[in-house]
């Protein structure tokens, strides 16, 4: 039959070996962390950076938009990585000297762990960050990242997610300028340092407070740059990234799982990205 397509298979488990243990990986079951980046419709927002864009080319009689009598669609994109969908960054975003998130960004799985927590008023949370927060901004802290911890796991990860509740899809959409988020503390950021976490993926905007006096002092902290110092030499832990803007469904259980982070063949020391959580199984 004329157009008519093959079936294609699904694809089979495969089998790795991760800290000398075999495990199954279903290729076929990724949970998808990315909001996509929707440029003519609701989209996350924050620091003030404009929504996301696109416009069809407009060059001499042509126009790239074929609803507009173009005889193909063109567009023009024009968005700020940080601010406005989900994207990974790297040291490069506190130093001087350019640093593109693609040069670590790592190719294929990342032995991962997706917590949730509820992040808690400072003012009653016994840490902080610098400067230090309000009474009422909402802090991840090393509190409630210690007590989600498991307490056994079937491999050290390199990579964790972080979940914060309250969750909902309405966060794929959310101007934190009105609502505006959690954030980690200092104390948790050196956590994630001390068990050996590299990628790092949130579902809030940044890991800093919004309005930090520009001291990012918790992305420092997990970047190994010392504060005030902008010089790429100076960062103790370059092959780290952050991942912010994500999102988890509350159907994706806590618990250990492969992350791949996919990024675009682009510059940058942040780039839209879509991280994947797989499904593992012990053999």
């Amino acid at each position: 039959m004329p157009g008519a397509r093959t079936p294609t298979a699904a694809p089979q488990p495969a089998i790795l070996t991760i800290g000398g243990r075999s495990f199954s990986v279903d290729l076929g079951r990724a949970h998808d962390l990315a909001i996509t980046q929707n440029f003519d419709g609701a989209q996350p927002r924050w620091f003030g950076a404009p929504p996301s864009r696109s416009t069809p080319l407009v060059s001499g009689a042509f126009t790239g938009r074929v609803g507009s009598g173009g005889s193909c669609n063109c567009s023009t994109l024009s968005l700020t990585p940080h601010c406005d969908g989900t994207h990974t960054e790297s040291a490069g975003h506190l130093t001087a000297e350019r640093f593109d998130v693609h040069q670590v960004v790592p190719v294929g799985f990342l032995p991962a762990l997706l917590l949730t927590v509820t992040p808690a008023p400072a003012a009653s949370s016994g840490e902080g960050s610098r400067p230090p927060p309000a009474a009422a901004d909402l802090l991840i802290t090393r509190a409630a990242l210690s007590q989600a911890w498991p307490a056994a796991l079937p491999y050290a990860p390199c990579a964790l997610v972080i979940r914060t509740r309250p969750n909902s899809p309405a966060k794929r959409r959310r101007d934190y300028e009105l609502e505006p988020a959690a954030f980690l503390s200092l104390p948790a950021a050196a956590l994630l340092v001390e068990r050996g976490i590299e990628h790092l993926v949130l579902d809030v905007p940044s890991a800093d407070r919004a309005s930090d006096q520009g001291l990012l002092a918790a992305h420092r902290e997990f970047f190994g740059l010392p504060a005030g110092e902008t010089a790429l030499a100076a960062v103790q832990r370059p092959q780290c990234t952050i991942t912010e803007l994500a999102y988890v469904d509350d159907a994706v259980p806590d618990g250990a799982y492969l992350l791949s982070l996919q990024i675009p063949a682009l510059g940058g020391d942040a780039v839209p990205s879509r991280p994947l959580l797989y499904p593992v199984r012990a053999q």
